[in-house]
């Protein structure tokens, strides 16, 4: 080889790199853009139920609460969570009928924010969750929580054999009586 073809190489080689890194800065700058750039145009959520009235607290059966899918009726939606049943109305964007979370409206999810699984949530059978490794029962009460500081608690989901309990206005989401009567 001779110095001109060694230069040209190097020249080839310098030329690709710079090339490449000037892809690759236009690639960021594209992803920035849209991230950043098009705040705009990213759909806003749908207010399916403007307005509803808080909801009365009350017990559920497992086919009742299939009720409140945020599909049927006035659009509620409603989920469950180590037994307390929340509503997740306000959060209908994430657990609406086109949100991430859809397939937890009007059941129990407990079992599947435990284990990651969907499996089990079609089962119209009670869940009593006995079979939780102690990292899984974990965290259902690490959800339970987050549930119960961003949404109301409606009422309790019934076991089999379970009565359901009458509440009156005044009582609050543990079935106590408020401090202010």
């Amino acid at each position: 080889m001779t110095g001109n073809s060694i230069e040209t190489v190097g020249t080839i080689s310098n030329l690709s790199s710079y090339l490449v890194n000037f892809a690759l800065l236009g690639v960021i700058f594209y992803l920035l853009w849209k991230i950043f750039g098009n705040q705009n145009s990213y759909e806003k959520p749908v207010n399916i139920t403007p307005g509803l009235p808080p909801m009365k607290k009350r017990d559920f059966t497992l086919e009742e609460l299939k009720e409140y899918n945020g599909i049927k009726g006035e659009g509620r939606i409603l989920i469950a969570v180590n037994g307390n049943v929340f509503d997740v109305t306000k959060g209908k964007s994430f657990y609406g009928p086109k949100g991430p979370y859809a397939v937890f409206a009007g059941r129990d999810a407990s079992r599947g924010l435990a284990t990651f699984s969907l499996e089990n949530l079609e089962s119209d059978q009670y869940d009593d969750l006995s079979d939780l490794q102690p990292h899984e029962m974990a965290s259902v009460l690490e959800w339970e929580l987050q549930f119960k500081e961003k949404y109301d608690c409606v009422g309790r989901l019934l076991k089999p054999g379970e009565i359901h309990n009458s509440y009156s206005e005044d009582e609050d989401e543990t079935g106590s009586k408020s401090k202010d009567s």
